[in-house]
């Protein structure tokens, strides 16, 4: 589905179909061994889903560039050994699927430059293509190239929403699309596949981007199988 012109959802990842470039935000990798560190027992899952679901994304592009738009890494100021690992093989395999494999700094990427380094990879704070400025959304930029920019791309908040459904309340990862200042503002879930992410309807929002009326910004929802516009987040229940 088209979000705006040239600019495809496809599933948990966005496709700028001019540049072929595909942007990918937040895997929050080695996020279950945080989890079991606090006493919250999960299984394994994370890498083995995540290629899975990527996988599902290239049977249908071919990307020639794709963005990691920050928080590759879950742990803050350290690096465990399920971060090292799965890292490395996440970022391998994107490397088999594209030309050009580009890194934006998230803020929980304070240490991620020595996993990097072995595959002679650098970080970006951000990355401009033509008139798209994409950045992880932590932080409102203040140079040229932003300034400049007509359309902006962050991940950060993790958006997702609860609905309704049969009595019960199921929360669906979702993308998000507004304005900022004068600029179009695209926010994208996370593709960390343990958590669905912050519920943008009933729960406080992190990214300073999002520090505004939200009741205009449409809802663009990840199904299994298909994405699915509800419109304008005032008009849902």
């Amino acid at each position: 589905m088209e979000i705006m012109k040239n600019i495809e959802i496809i599933d948990l990842g966005l496709y700028l179909k001019q540049y072929k470039t595909l942007i990918l935000t937040d895997f929050h990798m080695g996020f279950e061994e945080t989890l079991n560190k606090q006493g919250i027992l999960v299984p394994r899952f994370q890498l083995d889903k995540t290629l899975k679901r990527l996988e599902r994304i290239f049977l249908k592009v071919q990307p020639e560039t794709i963005v990691i738009n920050g928080d590759l890494k879950h742990e803050f100021s350290t690096i465990s050994e399920t971060e090292w690992l799965n890292t490395l093989k996440l970022v391998d395999y994107l490397l088999k699927n594209c030309k050009t494999l580009i890194l934006n700094r998230g803020n929980h990427d304070t240490i991620l430059e020595p996993i990097i380094k072995k595959r002679n990879l650098k970080i970006n704070d951000y990355t401009k293509i033509k008139e798209v400025y994409i950045t992880h959304g932590d932080r409102i930029p203040n140079n040229n190239d932003f300034k400049e920019s007509k359309i902006i791309i962050i991940g950060n908040e993790h958006p997702a929403v609860a609905l309704k459904e049969e009595g019960r309340r199921e929360t669906y990862k979702c993308f998000l699309k507004g304005k900022f200042q004068e600029k179009v503002l695209i926010v994208q879930p996370s593709f960390n596949l343990v958590t669905e992410g912050t519920d943008i309807l009933r729960e406080d929002v992190l990214s300073p981007f999002l520090h505004q009326d939200l009741s205009y910004f449409e809802i663009y929802v990840i199904g299994k199988d298909k994405v699915y516009n509800f419109g304008k987040i005032r008009n849902i229940n």
